[in-house]
Order: structure tokens, then C-alpha cells, then sequence
């Protein structure tokens, strides 16, 4: 017998032995729904396949009593069976059908000794494989400053807040009233319709006193406490908690993605800036030989060794190369104002310390990337569907539960007079108190259709999770793809610009002497200014293709979980634009 039921001892009945106090099996146990005795479950039949039980016993004494108390531990046992029972399909977590290697690391390489990508674990600290430390300032700065990134926190903390109003659903609610009402409850009307107020009056004045006092109005104070409490019988309540702690881990996992964007969204300016830095400084190189070719051509001319034509060549090539300057010096302070915003501060505040030209950080000579199978756990918009496809199967649950019938407890208790000062007095007092059973039998097809739209959301983001899987795939391959060719398309532009700094030299060196015409020193220098920045620009989308291979496998939040969710109080001021929220707690990379 269970510890919470005990039989108490009846001394005044002498029938009942307590020594011998024991509950017996029913005689005749109801047989269960379809005359079988198969284990009967709940869960899966539903209050339709409930077993019925017999009436109660006839006579009283032992028999009966025990009969009442096997009764009542049936019931028991029913309540909490369903109690423990949860309507609507259990999520199952998805297992994708990944490849067993990426379809580009398949691919011979072309050029030799460039970055190649292996299949070992990422670091999850990828952007220093650049080992450059100011990168790792700016990015942990960012990760400390970054506005979008605190909102993505404050989105928990929302999600965690619903989470425990929905786990208040399993609590008893109750409130307490007070009010002070004057009533005239229009009796004299009444009376007087019907005659018997003249006939009372004519009886004694007696009477026609104790009906003048009846249809006065009168004062009602009342104060009562009431409560309720919903049963979860089958699992509906469960179901939003459930789907509420899913939509918590979605928030988790969108503030994740946030924390992967901005880390990439940092390290691609970055290195835009200082390609911008290294494109312009080539192109300074290139202006500063065409002043020097300048100079050749004006001394000629003055000696009469070369035509105005070539001084006015070479003036306007030096003004050509120059013009492609403000460009590059655009994107400078663009990248600087772009890095400044995500971290949190006001463009031109991280210019002193960005603004001295540094050099392209070098490539890391092997790209860990990992293998498909892990990259649904590793990347966070990955891990969001599967909480949006979890979420979305416990809202089965919670319109299915809408079907059936709910049960709930309520009560009240409270002190009620015409006069104030009697309310304390204990025959004031009223309550009332019972259980409640609503039965929806008629709703015009409301609830099939909400459980109809639950089954579609949730196959939908069943369908969203695998297209999800799909797009972190080919995010991936075609990343590397663009790292391997772009790797490949530096190689070539290396190759062409030391081809073309020796075919400028010679003709430059034919030129003094008077072997070779202007035209193809101009020729010469032109295209070798044009590939010095092609080179540059190919070498700066090279890294930023590392970048977006990195942002593409999904790494880069796991050292950073420990979140300090913010706590508001019930009464006080509201948030201010300038309010910060800590984005990480604890956290050494």
C-alpha cells in the first residue's frame, strides 16, 4: 500500500478490527474495455479506454469498507498514470544523412605548397591561426561590445522568463478580493405586486416594521480568498514547458550564430582593411616608378632624345595611377568605421590604432575542417532548426491536449456581513469548494483544425531542418572550393607580375639606351601596375575566403557559453539606450 494511504482506526465502530485491517482484491475486478485483461495504458488509450467500476458494494461493515478503500486506490493509481501520461508524439532527435567527406577535399590540388584543408577537428579560436594580435583584441573586444550581440542575450533571457510562466501552470492560482457593495434588492416591488405587503402590514405593525426594514438597501462587506488549480491529466501543460525550454535552446543557439557572424563579420574587416592598406601601398609603389619614368622622359626631352609626346605619356600614366588611390583609401576608413560599430563604439574611434599600415597576416599552412557528420553539432543555425523542429513536435502535444477533458480544483473561503465590524466574527464566514470538469464537445472543428496546423508547422520545420543541413553543406564545399582556386589564382597573378617586372625592366633598359620606343616602357608598366594590384586583391580575397570557410563550419561560440543573464525588478525605471548586457562571464580564450 502506498505511503501516503493509510486507513485510520474507527474505535466507535466495533465491526472493524484495526488488527486485523487489510485491503483485500475485489471479488469480482471489472474486466477491461473489450472483456480482455490486457495491461491497460493511458497513454496510449486515452479516458475513452478508462476502466468502469462496479457500484458501490452492497451493506456495510469490512467488506464494504475495504471495497471503498480498493476503489479509491483504484482511482488513485488511475489519476497518477495519467498524471504521468503526456498526449502528442515525443520528439526524436533528427540523424542527417551527411557524405563521409567533402565533395571538394576529394578534388586533386593544382599549386603547390598552398593552405590545405584536412579533416581533423576545427579550433574553435580559429581566427588565430592568422597570429596576428590585433585581431585578437579586436575580436574579443567585439565579443564584449557588440550591441546585436547583446540583444541575441536579452532573447534568452525572454525565453527563459516564458519558460517559467509556463511551468506556472502546474501551480494552484490564488487571489485574494475585497469590496464593500449597497444593494437594493427591490423586494418591496415584489411584495407589493403580489398584495402580500398589505397583507403582512394588516397583520400587526410588528410586520409592517420587519417589512420596512427587509426593502431598504443594505451595505454588503465581503472579503474571500480564492483559488484553482488545473490538473494535467494529459500532458498539456508538460508540453508547453517542453516547447518553451526548445524555444529557450533556439534562443541559445541564434545568440550562437550572432556570436559566429560577428567574430567573422570582424576578422573579414580586418583583413579588408589592411588588404586596402597593402593594395594602396602597391599602387604607391607603381606611382612612385612612373614619377621616376616622368623624370627620364623630361630629361630626354630637354636634350633633345626624346619627343614632348613621351613626357606627355608619361605624365598621364602617372596621373592614371594615381587616380586609383581614393578608392583604397575609401576602403580604409570604411573597414576602421565598420570594426568600430562592431565593437560597440563610434566610427572613428579605433583610428589611431588602425590607421599605420600593417601587412596581410599569412594563411596557415593546413585548414582543419573536420568531416560533414559533425558539422549539424557544430553549426549553431543547424542546432536552432533542431530546437524550432523540437518545439514545433510539443505543440502537437498542446493542441491535442485541447481535445480532451480538463479537470480542475477550485475553492473559496471568506467573511461576509452588513456590518463592518462583525466580519471577524466566525458566522460571517462562507466557502465553497469542488472540482470542475469542462468537456469540449462542440467547437466547430476549431480544435481538429489547430491540431491539423501544429502537425503542419512541425513538419515544416522538420522540412526547414533538412534544408538547413543541405545549405551548411554546400555553405562548406563551396567555401573550400573558393579557397582552393583562389589560392591557385594568387600562384598565377605571383608568376605574371615577376614576368612582367623583368619585361619592364628591359624595356625600360632598351629605352636609355635608345633601342626601344617609349610606347612599350608605357605598355610594359601599365600592365605590370595592373597585375602588382591584381595580386594584392586576389591575396586579400583569399583570406577573407578563409574567413567565410571558417563562418562556414560553424566554430567559433564554444568558448563562449557562460552567459549572465540579466535580472529586472518588478518596479523600477526603464532601459536606457546606453544600458549594457555582459555577453560572456568567465571566459579566458
Amino acid at each position: 500500500m502506498p505511503e501516503h494511504i493509510k486507513l485510520k482506526k474507527i474505535s466507535s465502530t466495533p465491526r472493524i478490527q484495526p488488527s486485523v485491517m487489510s485491503l483485500k482484491p475485489h471479488p469480482n475486478p471489472p474486466l477491461r474495455r473489450g472483456g480482455s485483461n490486457a495491461p491497460f495504458s493511458p497513454c496510449k488509450a486515452g479516458v475513452s479506454n478508462a476502466p468502469s467500476f462496479s457500484s458501490p458494494c452492497e451493506g456495510g461493515g469490512r467488506e464494504g469498507v475495504l471495497h471503498t478503500g480498493t476503489r479509491f486506490l483504484a482511482l488513485s493509481a488511475l489519476t497518477l498514470l495519467l498524471a504521468a501520461c503526456s498526449v502528442g508524439p515525443d520528439y526524436q532527435k533528427p540523424n542527417p544523412v551527411t557524405p563521409g567527406a567533402y565533395n571538394d577535399m576529394t578534388k586533386p590540388k593544382d599549386a603547390d605548397g598552398a593552405s590545405i584543408a584536412l579533416p581533423s577537428e576545427p579550433n574553435p579560436l580559429w581566427w588565430k591561426a592568422f597570429n596576428d594580435p590585433q585581431l585578437d583584441s579586436l575580436i574579443t573586444r567585439a565579443i564584449a561590445g557588440n550591441i546585436s550581440l547583446q540583444q541575441a542575450v536579452l532573447r534568452i533571457a525572454g525565453a527563459r522568463e516564458q519558460v517559467r510562466q509556463a511551468e506556472g501552470a502546474w501551480l494552484p492560482s490564488v487571489q485574494g478580493s475585497a469590496k464593500a457593495t449597497r444593494q437594493q434588492l427591490g423586494l418591496k416591488g415584489i411584495l407589493d405586486s403580489s398584495g402580500a405587503s398589505q397583507q403582512l402590514s394588516d397583520l400587526s405593525p410588528e410586520a409592517s416594521s420587519a417589512i420596512d426594514t427587509a426593502t431598504r438597501p443594505v451595505n454588503l462587506y465581503q472579503g474571500s480568498f480564492d483559488a484553482s488549480w488545473e490538473l494535467d491529466l494529459f500532458g498539456g501543460t508538460r508540453r508547453q514547458v517542453e516547447a518553451a525550454n526548445a524555444q529557450t535552446q533556439s534562443s541559445v543557439e541564434q545568440r550562437n550564430d550572432a556570436l559566429v557572424s560577428l567574430e567573422a563579420e570582424v576578422a573579414r574587416a580586418y583583413l579588408q582593411l589592411r588588404g586596402a592598406q597593402s593594395v594602396t601601398a602597391a599602387i604607391q609603389t607603381q606611382i612612385d616608378v612612373a614619377q621616376q619614368t616622368l623624370d627620364l622622359t623630361q630629361n630626354r626631352q630637354k636634350n633633345g632624345l626624346s619627343p614632348q609626346l613621351d613626357v606627355e605619356n608619361a605624365r598621364a600614366q602617372l596621373g592614371s595611377l594615381r587616380a586609383q588611390l581614393p578608392q583604397y583609401q575609401a576602403q580604409e576608413r570604411q573597414a576602421m568605421n565598420g570594426l568600430a560599430v562592431l565593437l560597440g563604439q563610434t566610427p572613428g574611434s579605433l583610428d589611431a590604432e588602425l590607421t599605420a599600415p600593417k601587412p596581410m597576416p599569412a594563411l596557415p599552412a593546413a585548414v582543419p575542417v573536420g568531416v560533414p557528420s559533425q558539422l549539424a553539432r557544430r553549426r549553431p543555425d543547424v542546432r536552432k532548426a533542431e530546437a524550432d523542429l523540437h518545439a514545433a513536435t510539443a505543440n502537437i502535444g498542446v493542441s491535442v491536449a485541447q481535445m480532451f477533458p480538463s479537470i480542475s480544483l477550485t475553492g473559496q473561503f471568506g467573511m461576509r456581513n452588513t456590518d463592518v465590524s462583525y466580519l471577524d466574527n466566525w458566522s460571517s464566514h462562507f466557502y465553497s469548494f469542488g472540482p470542475q470538469v469542462t468537456l469540449p464537445i462542440f467547437q466547430g472543428g476549431r480544435l481538429v483544425s489547430s491540431v491539423h496546423l501544429s502537425r503542419a508547422q512541425q513538419a515544416n520545420a522538420a522540412l526547414n531542418y533538412r534544408q538547413t543541413v543541405l545549405t551548411a553543406l554546400q555553405d562548406v564545399d563551396n567555401a573550400l572550393v573558393n579557397y582552393r582556386t583562389d589560392q591557385d589564382q594568387v600562384n598565377g597573378l605571383d608568376q605574371t607580375t615577376d614576368a612582367l617586372q623583368t619585361a619592364f625592366d628591359l624595356a625600360s633598359d632598351s629605352y636609355r639606351q635608345g633601342l626601344s620606343t617609349f610606347i612599350n616602357v608605357l605598355d610594359a608598366q601599365r600592365q605590370l601596375a595592373q597585375a602588382h594590384q591584381q595580386s594584392a586583391e586576389a591575396k586579400v580575397k583569399t583570406s577573407t575566403d578563409l574567413v567565410s570557410l571558417y563562418k562556414a563550419l560553424g566554430g567559433g561560440w564554444e568558448p563562449y557559453q557562460n552567459v549572465d543573464l540579466p535580472t529586472y525588478t518588478v518596479f523600477g525605471p526603464a532601459a536606457t539606450p546606453d544600458v549594457k548586457v555582459k555577453t560572456t562571464s568567465g571566459v579566458t580564450p
